[in-house]
């Protein structure tokens, strides 16, 4: 009985030769040990992470600065209406003013509409017409009223408002006020009311 040689068993246990065994190295090395996903050009996790970050840190300023806004409007709109409370404030105390001062001459006013006519001559009446006027025109120029009464002064077209004209005398007449039908009012250098006047007028050879 023969005995199989050492040569046999060697072929039977491992029928690669050399160049398979390489070539079976080379395929499987550490180029099929690397991580998935290596190289493929998708975003890590830490700079989506970033993003995430940017995003919610913009959104928290957005929210701020919208506060700050409608803080800032709530204050602008608080302060005019105050202003404009105190402003008409203001008026109705200058008013007041103004009122409590012609109560004297509203007073005398009534006394002077009450009277006896059967007792009351018209001398008496008139005198107290004048001591009322006094009293007002008294009170109103204290704050600032100016009568405009510009008989004999030359026509003023800016305070003047003439009804009519008459021939002049003389030449040094001509655009003169020779008569005033209703006298003017200027409040504080604001004109309230012309004064209504007739004017003279130069005609040569008249």
């Amino acid at each position: 009985m023969t005995r199989p040689t050492n040569s046999s068993r060697t072929s039977d246990a491992d029928p690669r030769g050399p160049d398979d065994e390489a070539a079976s190295g080379s395929a499987g090395g550490p180029a099929d040990s690397a991580p998935a996903g290596a190289g493929s050009g998708v975003p890590s996790g830490s700079g989506a992470g970033a993003e995430t970050g940017t995003a919610a840190r913009l959104e928290v300023e957005l929210a701020d600065q919208k506060d700050k806004y409608l803080r800032l409007a709530a204050e602008y709109d608080n302060f005019r209406k105050r202003t404009v409370r105190e402003r008409q404030e203001a008026e109705l105390r200058g008013m007041g003013v103004l009122v409590r001062g012609m109560l004297e001459a509203l007073d005398d006013l009534g006394r002077f509409a009450h009277v006896d006519p059967a007792t009351v001559d018209a001398a008496t009446v008139v005198e107290g017409a004048d001591m009322v006027e006094k009293k007002l025109l008294k009170t109103l120029s204290g704050h600032g009223l100016e009568v405009v009464n510009p008989m004999g002064e030359p026509f003023n077209p800016e305070l003047h408002e003439a009804l009519a004209t008459m021939p002049a005398e003389r030449p040094e007449q001509d655009h003169t006020v020779s008569q005033v039908y209703q006298v003017g009012y200027l409040f504080n250098g604001q004109l309230l009311r012309p004064a209504r006047v007739v004017v003279t007028q130069w005609q040569a050879g008249s």
